[in-house]
């Protein structure tokens, strides 16, 4: 079998992949790096709490000029997630206007990004049209 590991440290990988942040147990402000203080309250303190897998495309451009290698046109978008918002990409739909919309519902969906020579996956994730 081979192994995976996530793209990021927010990706939790299994049967069921999902987001997780940490979210300042003094004013519920959320982040997914990691923090010594909270950049809205100063508080110090957190908990990691799992993301709605689910939302809302709340805002997204079409990226048409990138870095060397890296394939466009592709959708970069946040999403809302029952309030946390998610930066992401929109994937596994055309990227143009008439398949992507504000307001749209998507899901949260992994896909690899590539394999080493000793076999290990990383993972990553981005957001899909459901």
């Amino acid at each position: 079998m081979t192994q995976q590991i996530p793209l990021v440290d927010y990706l939790v990988l299994g049967d069921t992949p999902h987001l997780v942040a940490h979210e300042c147990t003094t004013c519920g402000a959320r982040f997914f790096d990691r923090r010594n203080a909270c950049a809205s309250c100063f508080g110090t303190q957190f908990a990691t709490v799992g993301v709605s897998s689910e939302g809302e495309l709340e805002a997204f451009t079409i990226v048409s000029f990138a870095a060397p290698g890296v394939p466009v046109p592709f959708v970069a978008g946040v999403v809302d997630c029952r309030g946390t918002s998610v930066r992401a990409n929109v994937i596994n739909t055309a990227p143009d206007p008439e398949h992507v919309k504000l307001g749209m519902k998507v899901r949260l969906a992994t896909y690899s990004v590539g394999t080493d020579d000793e076999g290990t996956e990383a993972v990553g994730f981005g957001f899909e049209p459901f």
